[in-house]
């Protein structure tokens, strides 16, 4: 049996994505160098006719501040930890000029993707909300929900996808979600270590194994055969494979990482099954030459299953699609 499908999916947030983490002086080579990655990932996926979803925090549609707060939803979440709401760390503290217009805002960059046709544009929520955190509601979930549908809309983008930020969701916002028209979300692999909880008591736990999982194949491929989700119409198309970005401390295993990844294509590819993997763009933002030479290998073996197994390159939406 051959066939099966690749999904890629990015999840485009610019600094709204590590406000809680990262100070910006620590992280803005990261950010801005996204500039230059979403023109270098489009020439390469246009080079090895590859497709794939741009999860996009809805701030990034807006030019500047101003454009920003005429577009905020109905109500705010208030989260219980202060330092994971933009709208107390973020904006009433924002700048106006060129440089902080970097780490926040990317109307020139979504225009650049949506002249690719062939790639999606789904949403990451517009405030990078987390829904499982305590403090916020479902109804402020869908209000920043409704806030980034509208946004996308003024770009004449019909948003039918969803990537939950740092993967919190439950049976509560897929309802939400469907009632907008959201078709299709991101769900995490079928494992226990790849299961959003904000309880932090086995967190280190679940990183450490995470990471040799990168390396070794402890929890299988993860890659999924056309299932029908427990929910009536939005469809779960889950993740396999998170693509780290290039360490210098580990290049002396990048070939191990490597493969890893390869050999979970080749297995989605002979057995008919569907292989998902992801990134943000900012984890390309700095050591371009080593991601992009990682990212290329990736690509050259899609390239040959896609002619030896007749693997094909898919967006979320069009997988969605194909399932039923």
């Amino acid at each position: 049996m051959g066939g099966g499908k690749m999904v890629i999916s990015l999840d485009f947030e610019l600094y709204w994505g590590v406000t809680d983490s990262k100070s910006i002086d620590a992280y803005k080579s990261n950010i801005l160098g996204v500039q230059s990655v979403i023109p270098k990932l489009l020439h390469l996926f246009d080079q090895y006719q590859i497709k794939a979803t741009f999860a996009i925090v809805g701030f990034l549609f807006c030019h500047n501040k101003k454009e920003l707060l005429e577009h905020l939803p109905k109500t705010l979440p208030q989260y219980k930890n202060k330092k994971l709401s933009p709208y107390i760390n973020q904006i009433d503290k924002m700048k106006d000029d060129d440089l902080t217009r970097a780490y926040y805002f990317a109307p020139e960059l979504i225009q650049r993707i949506k002249n690719h046709s062939q790639h999606e544009i789904a949403t990451h929520t517009f405030s990078h909300y987390y829904c499982l955190e305590a403090g916020q509601q479902a109804t402020d979930f869908f209000y920043d929900l409704e806030a980034a549908l509208k946004i996308a809309s003024e770009y004449q983008v019909n948003i039918t996808s969803i990537v939950f930020p740092r993967n919190q969701y439950n049976k509560t916002y897929l309802n939400l979600c469907e009632e907008l028209g959201i078709q299709c979300y991101r769900g995490n692999p079928k494992h226990w270590i790849y299961q959003a909880d904000i309880n932090k008591t086995f967190l280190w736990i679940k990183k450490g194994i995470r990471l040799l999982d990168h390396y070794i194949n402890i929890t299988g491929h993860h890659c999924y055969e056309r299932i029908r989700s427990k929910h009536d119409s939005i469809k779960n198309i889950p993740a396999s494979r998170f693509l780290r970005p290039y360490t210098p401390s580990l290049s002396w295993i990048e070939s191990i990482r490597l493969q890893r990844i390869l050999s979970s294509m080749t297995h989605a590819a002979k057995n008919n099954l569907t292989f998902h993997l992801w990134w943000h763009p900012h984890n390309f933002g700095i050591h371009q030459q080593a991601n992009f030479k990682f990212l290329e290998s990736i690509l050259k073996h899609y390239q040959y299953l896609n002619v030896t197994y007749q693997f094909s390159s898919c967006t979320m939406a069009e997988c969605a699609r194909s399932q039923y």
